[in-house]
Parts: C-alpha cells; structure tokens; sequence
C-alpha cells in the first residue's frame, strides 16, 4: 500500500520537483541577492523565454483527436469550467472576509488561487489513476488553461484590491495572450509534425518545465527576501495559512462529491469532476503571476498560499486516486 502511494506520488509530482520548490525558497532566503533585481545575472530574458517554451511544448503534446473526443459531454464540461471560474473563486473571496488576521498579501494569493484555471498534468494522471474519464479530463483542463488568461486578469481586477486598481485588464490579457496562448496553438498547430520525433523524449522535456517553475520561484522569493518581506511572519502564521488552504480544498471536494452525485453522473464522470474542479495549476500560477503582479517581492507573498494548496492538493489526490482505484468494478 505505502509503495502504492508513493508511486502515485510520484506520478503527480510530489517528487524531487517539489523538494525543489523548497530548496529554491531556501537559497532565496541565504543568498537573495542572488536572484534579485539587482543580480548580475540576466534572468529575465531567461525566464520569459522558458515561460513561452513551457507552453509551445505545453500545446505540442496535445492530441486535437483527444480534445475532439471529449466535446459531446457537455453537462460535465459546464460543471468544471463553472466551477473552476465561478463557484471556486466567489467561494475563496468569500471565505477570505472571514479569517482573523489574515495577512492582505495572503488574502490575495488566496484570491488569486481561486481565480486559477485547473492544473494540467496532475488532474489527468490522477484521474487516469483512479479509472476515469480520461478524454474528459484532458479537454478540461486544455479549455481551463486558456480560458485562464482571460478568466484570471478578470477576476484578480474584481477582487485584487490595490492590485486591482494598478492592473490594466486588455493589457494584461493581451500579454497573456502572447506569453501563454500563441505558444499553445503553436504548439497544437505543430503536434502532428513535430510530436512524434519529441514523444521518446517526454519524460525529459519535464525538467524544462521545471527549470523554470524553479527559477521564476527563486527569483521571485529572493526579492521578497531581500526587502525583508516575511520578517514579520511568525511559523504560526505560515501554520495558520496551511491549515486555511486545506480547509478550501476539502470544501471544494466536498462540495463536488455531493454535486455529481446529485447529478446523476457515470462514475468516471464524477471522478474527471472532482479532481479536474478541485485543483489549481501552479505551472499558470507562476505564469500569467508574472504579468499580474509587477513587484517581484509582493508576488512572493501572494505565491506562497497556491504552492501550499499544491502540495496539499497532490496529497489529498494521490489519497483519493488510490480510493478509487481500490473501488475499481
């Protein structure tokens, strides 16, 4: 059973990846010159670069045959989107009115989190896992993934606060566009030409993804760092922000389970629903939050409650894959 767990970890990324994440907070907070603005290194045009590479690659692994497969069911498709970009993000900025002494920077990245689209990779391996429907899962979370760049800006410009009044919304949808959608179809565009001589080379191209999740996560904590930004958090405060992203993401399953049961769906059905409506992607996270959020230092504050709810979120779901799987007829 635990080896079970682990290899389902494993497969939806709590791996090295993650104690990645970790290491890279850690260099930010002993070296964060390093990765900040004043650094000699160039790592902007790094990082936006790698962003568009992500996501043309992102795009290029996607099966226009799959995405077509999955376009008859409709009720399940209307379930995910609106709950991933209506019921999640009013329930978070809800939620948030009621915590005591929740950090505003905090409060935002929680906003924000809720404003997400759905993850790409972790929804359909553990959806995959737990025998569910699969062309669902992957068409969910393509049209989650774009949708998002218009969706986020949206939202983040109702419920940012300060942030809302500083962002230009066509702007940044017409920067998100550039930076995350034109690689996509790019990539889409190219996936029979190209996909067959990269697909022996798959497991490998995930370290590109991860360079630059690393990077733009090292950078990012190294300016908050630098000015000093956490000094004033206490490890009951970070405790106390674990404890309310957990709260979310049980609410939200919650919430679904009770939802496709009500509606009667299949059961691969009602698993799509549960894991592709419950998580949030940290890969669009930390993209489309390069554009929204312009101070480096304050995007470490308002990151750190979604890469809490993603390690949470891997875990409960490697949990609830094995559950199902387990139930398998």
């Amino acid at each position: 059973m635990k080896a079970k767990l682990s290899a389902s970890l494993a497969r939806v990324g709590l791996n090295g990846f993650l104690l990645g994440i970790f290491v890279a907070i850690g260099l930010a907070a002993i070296l964060p010159e390093l990765g900040s603005t004043e650094s000699t290194i160039p790592w902007k045009p790094f990082i936006q670069v790698g962003i568009a590479l992500l996501f043309f690659f992102y795009g290029l692994k996607l099966d226009p045959a799959q995405l077509r497969s999955g376009l008859s069911n409709w009720k399940l498709h209307v379930l995910i989107q609106v709950t991933t970009f209506l019921s999640f993000p009013l329930l978070v900025f809800s939620l948030v009115q009621f915590v005591p002494g929740l950090d505003p920077n905090f409060a935002l990245g929680i906003s924000y989190l809720g404003a997400l689209p759905s993850t790409v990779s972790a929804a359909v391996v553990l959806v995959s896992i737990s025998g569910g429907n699969v062309p669902a899962a992957i068409f969910n979370a393509s049209i989650s993934s774009l949708l998002g760049v218009v969706m986020t800006p949206f939202w983040m410009g109702i419920a940012g606060g300060e942030v809302a009044g500083e962002l230009d919304l066509w702007a940044s949808i017409v920067d998100l566009s550039i930076k995350v959608v034109l690689p996509v179809i790019l990539g889409l565009a190219m996936h029979r030409y190209l996909f067959p001589k990269i697909k022996p080379y798959l497991n490998r191209l995930k370290y590109l993804d991860q360079t630059v999740i690393l990077s733009i996560v090292f950078t990012t904590f190294s300016e908050s760092f630098s000015q000093r930004l956490f000094a004033s958090f206490s490890w009951l405060s970070l405790g106390g922000l674990s404890l309310v992203m957990l709260f979310i993401l049980l609410l939200v399953v919650g919430i679904l389970f009770l939802l496709v049961r009500a509606l009667s769906f299949s059961k691969e059905d009602q698993i799509a629903a549960i894991f592709c409506g419950s998580t949030k992607s940290l890969v669009h996270g930390v993209a489309i939050g390069k554009v929204l959020f312009p101070s480096a230092a304050i995007f470490g504050l308002v990151l750190l409650p979604v890469m809490l709810y993603h390690l949470q979120q891997l875990i409960l779901g490697s949990l609830l894959a094995r559950r199902f799987e387990k139930n398998k007829p």
